[in-house]
């Protein structure tokens, strides 16, 4: 049953302050996702990450990526936040100073793990508002220890302030730095990479407007109603057609009248109102594109009289429209958040198989953008050279680079083996109109690269013409460029248009993006390893060495594509994907490498 209380009224705890209790949460739910119980939404990750266990959220840094947060009553003057928490057993102290804050407040009042200060298993730190702590808990801490956390952020000043375990307001505390007037009305708890990736156990959170508010866990036997789903402001996509609406009571019994029952709920949809629920199931509301949606509720009592003081939920919610677009112009001139139809042919230049985000270049002759699709939604096997026609998404942004989010599949390709001509431009053209050209297939000549040595992943490099200046970043760490020899002459670079903030960059796939650079060979003697046949004629090749280690193969086409990446298996290897034609074998033994013409016929 769920256990989150929001009062709206003014109450006395066991103490001489009067304060407003505007939070009570003890994460009493069933064992899984904690969104959207209690009126928890998730606002970044992958929803159902953020997990509750035996009574407690389960923070985890490392690979969860949802970060949720619980919204209150906007309030003037201080708010009080104060939880349980426990650190899982890391096997050793903490270390490192790569910390990332766990809890915050509108990303004030941030709370993270540190490293301890006296040998101590780790110790905890509070920013204001930045992401480094800005003043450290002077005790160490121990691991699976519970401890209470009492943080007061001044919203007037912008300043938090920590105390651990406390039983008086004027007990020992540190403070962050006062960074400006700011409003909290969420808690967070937040999901992310740290120096160790600890787990965080979290319970017993109360919010309110004094110390001993929020000292100890108190939950309220007042009546309430919460709309889980969906969350205030939801805008669904294009082609819903049907919202279902959840719903939590406690502390009222809700049912037909009789005996123990407490009353029913009262519900308008648009004003409109619904037939009288004397259940807390689930509702299906039918929506169209385009629409907006109010749902309100009220606890009412068996005679139908709203009880007192009044028990109500709002919740607002819409379903977007699709516009429709001929080209990727039209579309890069759209509304971020917006919803469009490419109608127009797109030709995909290059396909991201190093990460998780199913991301594809495309382009038509006004431009190209940026397909993010971390869902998968897009199940259809393509290729590059492929048209895909019809696509339909959402408009956003990641770090300056405008991406396009599907929200149905693409059945098939429109057409297939399209070449697309790098656009030829100067890095003084780049530079004066990069966005025209981000996600683009472009080619930038006459330019020097200012490094030598090979290419790393993840790395940028400065090309120059002249007193001009750009960045060339190897961002697909799983193609041939990767430890290919850098050019030392004058170099022209094809690769897709980029951008990173306000720094545009043009990003190389393969070696043969970049004139001048070439695989790199280092210290094998070809004699040292035999393949055969040479040409390939039955699906196989053998590889032996002349020594026993594992033996790593990567085939690339003539464009430089990987197209195989393996492991040599009994001294051989499967090429019967591979088409008629001539490819660059590179086998890899003891951090050590060459490279060989393969023919397949």
């Amino acid at each position: 049953m769920k256990k989150i209380y929001f009062l709206l009224f003014t109450l006395m705890l066991a103490s001489f302050s009067f304060g407003q209790v505007l939070v009570a949460e003890d994460f009493s739910y069933p064992d899984g996702s904690l969104v959207p119980n209690g009126g928890w939404v998730s606002i970044s990750g992958t929803t159902g990450d953020l997990l509750v266990s035996s009574g407690q959220a389960v923070v985890e840094h490392g690979d969860p990526s949802e970060d949720a947060e619980i919204s209150f009553t906007t309030v003037s003057g201080d708010v009080y936040f104060a939880f349980d928490f426990s650190v899982d057993d890391l096997g050793e102290p903490y270390s490192g100073t790569d910390n990332e804050y766990f809890a915050h407040a509108n990303f004030n009042a941030r709370m993270d793990i540190v490293e301890g200060t006296n040998g101590g298993d780790y110790t905890v730190g509070i920013s204001s508002s930045t992401s480094t702590a800005q003043a450290i808990w002077g005790s160490d801490l121990t691991y699976g220890q519970t401890y209470r956390a009492v943080i007061k952020f001044d919203q007037v000043s912008g300043t938090a302030q920590l105390w651990i375990d406390p039983t008086l307001e004027t007990d020992t505390s540190i403070s962050g730095t006062a960074d400006g007037a700011a409003t909290a009305d969420t808690f967070d708890l937040r999901q992310s990479d740290s120096s160790q990736n600890e787990t965080v156990r979290v319970d017993n959170l109360m919010i309110g407007q004094s110390f001993d508010d929020v000292l100890a866990f108190e939950a309220p036997t007042d009546p309430a109603l919460f709309i889980n789903t969906p969350s205030e402001g939801t805008v669904f996509s294009p082609g819903t057609t049907s919202v279902e609406l959840t719903i939590d009571v406690q502390n009222f019994v809700v049912g037909n009248p009789g005996a123990g029952i407490d009353g029913h709920i009262h519900w308008m949809l648009n004003g409109v109102a619904q037939p009288m629920k004397y259940d807390t199931d689930p509702e299906t509301i039918t929506v169209a594109d385009g629409g907006s949606y109010t749902v309100f509720m009220q606890l009412v009592d068996n005679s139908h009289t709203p009880i007192s003081p009044a028990v109500e939920a709002t919740v607002n919610f819409s379903v977007a429209s699709i516009t429709q677009v001929s080209d990727i112009a039209s579309l890069r001139a759209g509304t971020l958040g917006e919803f469009y139809e490419l109608t127009g042919e797109a030709v995909i230049t290059y396909i991201v198989t190093e990460n998780t985000r199913n991301q594809k270049y495309i382009q038509d002759n006004t431009g190209g953008i940026l397909i993010d699709d971390p869902s998968g939604t897009i199940t259809t096997s393509f290729n590059i050279g492929d048209g895909m026609t019809g696509i339909k998404g959402e408009l956003s942004q990641f770090s300056g680079v405008l991406q396009f989010i599907p929200i149905e599949n693409v059945a098939s390709a429109s057409s297939t083996g399209n070449t697309i001509t790098p656009e030829e431009i100067s890095v003084a053209t780049f530079l004066a109109n990069g966005e025209d050209y981000e996600s683009e297939l472009i080619k930038i000549n006459n330019v020097v690269f200012t490094d030598t040595g090979v290419f790393a992943d993840n790395t940028s490099y400065d090309i120059v013409d002249g007193s001009d200046v750009t960045v060339a970043r190897v961002s697909f760490g799983d193609e041939n460029l990767v430890g290919a020899n850098i050019p030392t002459g004058t170099s022209s670079v094809i690769g897709l248009g980029g951008q990173f903030n306000s720094t545009y960059q043009v990003l190389p796939r393969y070696v043969s993006d970049v004139e001048g650079a070439t695989l790199s060979v280092d210290n094998f003697s070809a004699s040292e390893f035999n393949v055969y046949p040479n040409p390939v004629t039955s699906g196989y090749v053998n590889i032996t060495s002349t020594n026993a280690n594992d033996i790593s193969v990567a085939i690339y086409d003539i464009l430089g594509k990987r197209v195989i990446n393996t492991n040599v298996l009994n001294n051989r290897v499967n090429v019967s994907s591979l088409n008629t034609g001539i490819y660059m074998l590179r086998i890899s033994q003891n951090g050590k490498s060459i490279t060989k013409k393969l023919v397949v016929k």
